[in-house]
């Protein structure tokens, strides 16, 4: 929290959040800013450019088998990330499951140590670890989506969450951290699985028992990828969540009618 922002909170006529977790966190952070005016509208992705792709050889390609169970897993490398907690569930995987990393640089030379060393550890335990340090193109990424047993996001915050948006949109099962807007976006037993995460509460998002949320997020993503079966329709009926909710005609209309509220 800041002065600017509790100044431009205060003062504003409506606040949009992208999620209604998002709208709690202002709201507990800025407790003199009326609810009233703090609106929920999602964020949206093209569904029309983001659709599965059959094709393989981009995923040949990069070195993944797309005959073979995969937990993919594409984002920054930051804190919020959660990516430790990921390559450390990853050793509790079925053998003959891949993981590819879709990863960034980075945030800080700590954390990329930390994660050099575990993807090397991870590495040396098991075959088909995949990493891809270059940011995709998007036909390339959408592959890689489409091709997906299960997505994988560890975050210990995300304000909604669009990757998993993403994912969905191309018809891959999402297994994810319940933190922030990511339950509002993926329906647990539905579009794929929720892991319960208890935070620290000093502002870091921190689990207040990490080993446990390693072994919990470990055990839902192998629940998702030792059923393909269940594993695709969760990925279908994720597809038609992302069309009918998250499309941008549907945002467009929820977000104009913010605008139209305060001009009227």
């Amino acid at each position: 929290s800041s002065w600017v922002e509790k100044t431009a909170y205060e003062a504003a006529a409506a606040i949009i959040a992208v999620s209604e977790g998002m709208r709690q966190d202002i709201l507990r952070s800025y407790p003199d800013v009326d609810p009233a005016k703090v609106r929920v509208v999602h964020n949206g992705i093209d569904v029309e450019r983001w659709q599965r792709d059959e094709n393989d050889d981009a995923v040949r390609a990069l070195g993944i088998d797309p005959d073979k169970p995969s937990v993919v897993f594409v984002g920054r490398n930051t804190r919020q990330k959660g990516v430790p907690y990921l390559l450390r569930a990853a050793a509790k995987l079925p053998a003959d499951v891949q993981l590819v990393l879709c990863l960034g640089a980075a945030d800080t030379p700590e954390l990329a140590a930390e994660t050099a060393r575990l993807i090397e550890e991870l590495q040396s335990q098991r075959t088909g670890v995949v990493l891809i340090e270059r940011m995709l193109p998007r036909n390339e990424l959408i592959q890689v989506l489409s091709h997906a047993t299960a997505f994988a996001c560890p975050s210990i915050y995300e304000p909604l969450g669009i990757v998993n948006l993403e994912a969905m949109a191309c018809g891959a099962a999402v297994v994810a951290s319940a933190t922030g807007g990511i339950p509002e976006v993926v329906q647990h037993g539905e579009t794929g699985l929720l892991v319960d995460l208890e935070q620290v509460t000093d502002g870091t998002g921190t689990p207040l028992d990490p080993e446990k949320f390693v072994t919990e997020f470990a055990a839902a993503l192998t629940e998702v990828v030792s059923d393909p079966e269940r594993a695709r329709a969760m990925g279908q009926a994720g597809r038609r969540r992302a069309e009918e909710h998250f499309s941008w005609e549907s945002i467009t209309e929820t977000t104009l009618e913010v605008y139209r509220s305060v001009l009227s």
